[in-house]
C-alpha cells in the first residue's frame, strides 16, 4: 500500500481519529491511555460489523491480529492495515519480521518495548492524546537523542 490513510473509530463514548502514510507505526505510551481501548473496539468491530456499536471509517479493511495462529492468519490478510495489541508473543521475533516483508499490509503496534526486529522509523512512532471523549495520535518524540529509550 501507498499513500496516506485516514482512520476513524468511535462509538458513543470514545472518537478516535488518525492517519498513517507509514508501513509500520508504533503507539507508544503508559497504561490507561488508549492504547488497548482502540484495539479493543477495531476488534468488536471485525467481530459484530455496525451490530457492535463501533463506527469505523477508513479507505482500507481494518483488522486485528492476534497469537492465535498469527502466521496462517497473515498469509490471508492482503491491502489492509493490520492493528497488533502489546503483549503478542510473536511481535519481538525475526520470523514476524520476515513475514511482514512479504505482504503488502500497513501495521499500527501498540508496544512499550523496543522492537530491534521491525524496520520502523523513528517518524513513525505515536502516543495517544485525548481531549474528552475525542483522541489523536501525536508524534513521540525522544527528550534526549543520546539515550536509548525503550518505546
Amino acid at each position: 500500500m501507498k499513500g496516506k490513510h485516514e482512520i476513524i473509530v468511535s462509538n458513543r463514548d470514545i472518537n478516535f481519529r488518525f492517519s498513517i502514510e507509514r508501513n509500520i507505526t508504533l503507539i507508544v505510551g503508559n497504561s490507561a491511555t488508549g492504547k488497548t481501548t482502540l484495539y479493543n473496539l477495531i476488534s468488536e468491530y471485525m467481530r459484530n460489523g455496525i451490530h457492535s456499536g463501533v463506527n469505523l471509517s477508513c479507505d482500507k479493511k481494518c483488522v486485528v491480529l492476534d497469537d492465535i495462529e498469527w502466521k496462517l492468519r497473515l498469509k490471508n490478510i492482503k491491502d489492509s492495515i493490520v492493528f497488533i495489541d502489546e503483549g503478542v508473543s510473536f511481535i519481538s521475533t525475526k520470523e514476524f519480521a520476515r513475514e511482514i516483508k512479504k505482504t503488502d499490509n500497513y501495521y499500527v503496534i501498540f508496544n512499550r518495548e523496543n522492537l530491534k526486529e521491525l524496520p520502523y522509523s523513528i517518524e513513525a512512532i505515536y502516543e495517544i492524546k485525548r481531549s474528552g471523549k475525542y483522541c489523536r495520535f501525536e508524534k513521540y518524540y525522544f527528550c534526549c537523542p543520546f539515550v536509548q529509550y525503550d518505546v
